[in-house]
């Protein structure tokens, strides 16, 4: 999921929360390696889970004709593309 460009708003509403040792811990030193504020990380990561929540939430209803047609759309093979060759061409980050 792409992450969207979020406007730049005034901060002043508190989330407080209690955690381990063992989480603020884990969560330092994931926010480090990102080079981000333990806040900004807090924030940003359970935004985006936020928003995955909702948009598994959402509902849409086709008729059956429809439904075929959007089907056989995510069965179809990726139309081949530059982009998609080079992706493909890449080794994988944990190799």
């Amino acid at each position: 999921m792409a992450q969207t460009a979020e406007p730049i708003t005034t901060r002043d509403q508190a989330i407080n929360i209690r955690a381990s040792r063992q989480q603020r811990e884990l969560i330092d030193r994931a926010a480090q390696a990102l080079g981000k504020s333990r806040s900004e990380f807090m924030l940003e990561t359970i935004c985006r889970q936020a928003e995955d929540v909702l948009i598994d939430q959402t509902f849409f209803q086709l008729d059956d004709d429809a439904y075929s047609r959007f089907s056989a759309m995510l069965d179809a093979p990726a139309a081949p593309s530059d982009e998609l060759r080079d992706l493909l061409r890449r080794k994988a980050a944990w190799e």
